[in-house]
């Protein structure tokens, strides 16, 4: 029986330790290159997801990553590494700073992350 993720799951650290870091300015690598760097998060249980400024690379745009994409994160080199490609992000539900908190935004954000993690058995 395949289990799918549920909106909650994808919204919360794979690994609780990295709930207590402040993730602030670390890069953000996706698994074809670097995508930007972590601006701000949200920091609410079951709510948990990274706002990332892509810089020049979709042009000056921000994205919001639920924490559960995130595959790996090393303190010393402030990086991040999640299990997404470029075009995966690119083509997620557009970042909207007035949505940030909305329920049916983060549902939609949810379902879409939720898919690729329920694709690779989990990230």
């Amino acid at each position: 029986m395949h289990r799918t993720a549920t909106t909650t799951e994808i919204f919360m650290f794979t690994e609780p330790a990295w709930s207590n870091l402040d993730l602030s300015g670390y890069h953000v690598e996706a698994n074809d290159g670097e995508i930007g760097t972590v601006d701000d998060g949200t920091y609410e249980i079951g709510t948990n997801a990274l706002i990332v400024d892509t810089g020049p690379w979709i042009f000056g745009t921000k994205v919001m990553l639920p924490v559960g994409v995130i595959n790996r994160i090393d303190e010393g080199e402030r990086r991040i590494w999640v299990n997404l490609t470029k075009e995966q992000i690119k083509n997620a539900p557009e970042f909207d700073e007035n949505m940030r908190e909305d329920l049916t935004y983060r549902d939609r954000l949810g379902t879409y992350y939720g898919e690729w993690y329920d694709r690779e058995g989990g990230l």
